[in-house]
């Protein structure tokens, strides 16, 4: 049963009560298992689980008097039975997987309840696209509420988007029954500067009932920061440190602390649990960012949840955490986050509350996975012509279009350098001392080049500029059409042939991650869906992803998750220094700066 016909608590309260007084037999019981009560936060052993149209009837040590001739009877078998697993934050399209292949993919891991932000396809197809995961997303046997994104551009006058957002897109889309609140608002200057159009999309959310979803990036906890608060986000998963957690519990936020595939801020603020003791009821477990990979071989928020505990977090707490937390951030504590009457069965059962091994799994009182493998169908959307054909670069590319003159005369340059921070969204202003060949500016060591195509107007637009942190060596390559967050084209590499092939590959492909070395071809990732996501199945898209992470290394690159750092450095929303189709931005500023600095 899909979300858009999912009958509703009053739809079928008549016969939840006549099944919780015995008078109707329930559909299911799960018998004999220890109830994980979020509520109450208690482990209580040999209860019972009744569930009638898909939601949960009563729960109690004996469910006999719900039994009848056709229920059907799940044994717990002295399990824990606990709530299915919530992401509070998180990007489908990160995964490289539509929301269909997503929903495949996370089954298995015990979550039943994904709070989405879209905003990488609005950004190359605007509502419309938008209007397609949407919907995609309400096919699925699990729950995906969309929150509408907020920013594209993510800054407007630092990128040209394909696509742009108003306040009069997300007024419309308030109206969508899948859309659950504001997805996170990253022009938190504008925020903090009462910019008319960010403070209408907060407000058009806020009359509709709905919670608005921030995106704090910046270490200033003064003045804009309070500024930032006062304008309506309701949250933030942009927290790197236990100050940042504490700054927006305080606050009257929810910190959402992350782990994606290459954000690590769990360990370093759940510490404003685990060690100063601020109430938990205030944090929230998330992934922001998770490639095909870490779904197909780590998991999803079971793994996040783990690591929690491994942090120090009582499992219980950390449960919390991922389930009850975040249904009553977004109005839903009555719908899901918990195990008691009247909720969608949404249900794991495990026998081990640490190790949190997913032995089954139900949605909405159907078993839609058993011991790791998803059993259920997850409906595809029909996708059209228009979000297959989005890498409009006008021409191909030449080695030409990556040289960066010298100033006359010049035999070095100090060049401003994007810095990469392993495991980290944020990025380093760095400067180096640069050789000049044959006129042209060139990088050294680990110093090599970055450029931005650009790719929704076919302007014809290259930006060129260095990067530090990767540690490519020889002759390489590598190009990517997910370039958060306006998803131009961003290519890395340290030979201006090679950088001008794999452009050339991706706009021949339709869009996805390739990477050349020495005129060949070693990886590739097709993403022909808006250049960002893949229909076929999560674990033939791991698989290409690995190659291509193979590819990464074999070409000198040691840094955990490479693939998500390049992905982020056009992100000119996240200090310090990121690259756009309009130059190189100082976000700490949001102001242009040179390429190089005048001699």
């Amino acid at each position: 049963m899909t979300q858009d016909n999912f009958p509703s608590w009053p739809d079928v309260a008549a016969q939840l009560v006549n099944v919780a007084a015995g008078r109707t037999p329930a559909d299911t019981i799960i018998s004999g298992g220890i109830w994980v009560n979020v509520h109450t936060r208690e482990a209580l052993p040999d209860h019972d689980i009744a569930i009638a149209a898909g939601r949960i009837a009563f729960v109690g040590p004996d469910a006999g008097h719900c039994r009848g001739a056709d229920t059907t009877i799940i044994k717990a078998n002295g399990r824990y039975m606990i709530p299915g697993l919530c992401d509070g934050h998180m990007h489908i399209e990160s995964g490289m997987l539509t929301p269909a292949e997503f929903a495949r993919a996370v089954i298995p891991h015990g979550t039943t309840s994904m709070f989405t932000d879209p905003h990488e396809i609005a950004n190359v197809l605007g509502l419309k696209g938008v209007r397609m995961m949407h919907d995609e997303a309400l096919m699925q046997p699990v729950n995906i509420f969309t929150q509408m994104p907020s920013c594209a551009p993510s800054a407007p006058g630092m990128e040209t988007t394909g696509f742009e957002i108003s306040a009069a897109d997300v007024a419309e889309a308030m109206q969508w029954p899948g859309i659950i609140g504001l997805g996170e608002m990253m022009n938190f200057p504008g925020v903090s500067n009462a910019a008319p159009q960010m403070l209408a999309e907060i407000a058009a959310t806020q009359k509709a009932g709905k919670t608005v979803g921030g995106h704090y990036a910046s270490p200033d906890l003064g003045p804009a920061f309070a500024a930032y608060v006062a304008g309506g986000p309701a949250d933030d998963h942009e927290g790197t440190c236990e100050a940042d957690a504490i700054a927006r519990m305080r606050q009257g936020m929810r910190s959402m602390i992350r782990l994606g595939s290459a954000w690590y801020d769990v360990e370093t603020q759940i510490t404003a649990i685990t060690e100063k003791g601020l109430d938990p009821r205030n944090m929230i477990l998330c992934t922001d960012d998770c490639h095909s990979g870490t779904l197909v071989n780590e998991g999803h928020m079971n793994r996040v949840v783990r690591h929690a505990i491994e942090c120090g977090c009582d499992p219980l707490i950390a449960l919390q955490m991922a389930t009850i937390n975040t249904a009553t951030h977004f109005g839903l504590e009555r719908e899901i986050g918990s195990i008691a009457p009247g909720r969608r069965a949404d249900i794991i059962l495990t026998p081990d509350l640490k190790k949190l091994k997913i032995e089954t799994v139900i949605a909405r009182g159907q078993v839609v996975a058993q011991d790791g493998e998803c059993i259920v169908d997850c409906p595809h959307y029909n996708w059209p012509d228009t979000a297959r054909q989005t890498v409009n670069m006008g021409r191909n590319l030449t080695a030409a279009d990556f040289h960066i003159p010298a100033p006359h005369g010049a035999n070095a340059v100090t060049a401003n350098v994007i810095g990469v921070v392993e495991n980290q969204a944020p990025t380093k202003a760095l400067q180096f001392e640069l050789p000049v060949t044959e006129g042209r500016v060139q990088g050294t060591g680990e110093v090599c080049q970055i450029a931005l195509v650009e790719r929704h107007r076919a302007t014809g637009t290259v930006v060129n500029a260095f990067v530090s942190g990767f540690g490519y060596q020889g002759s390489m390559a590598m190009a990517s059409t997910v370039a958060h967050d306006s998803h131009h084209m961003i290519v890395v590499g340290t030979d201006a042939d090679q950088m001008a092939l794999a452009a050339n590959r991706l706009r021949e492909v339709g869009g996805g991650i390739t990477i050349f070395r020495d005129g060949q071809e070693l990886a590739l990732v097709a993403l022909p869906i808006a250049g960002l996501m893949s229909d076929s199945p999560a674990t033939e898209v791991a698989a290409k992803a690995e190659q291509m992470m193979q590819a990464m290394r074999d070409c000198g690159c040691t840094l955990n998750n490479a693939y998500m750092q390049h992905s982020l450095l056009a992100l000119v929303v996240i200090p310090e220094l990121r690259i756009s189709d309009l130059g190189l931005v100082d976000v700490r500023k949001f102001e242009f700066i040179p390429l190089l600095e005048p001699l």
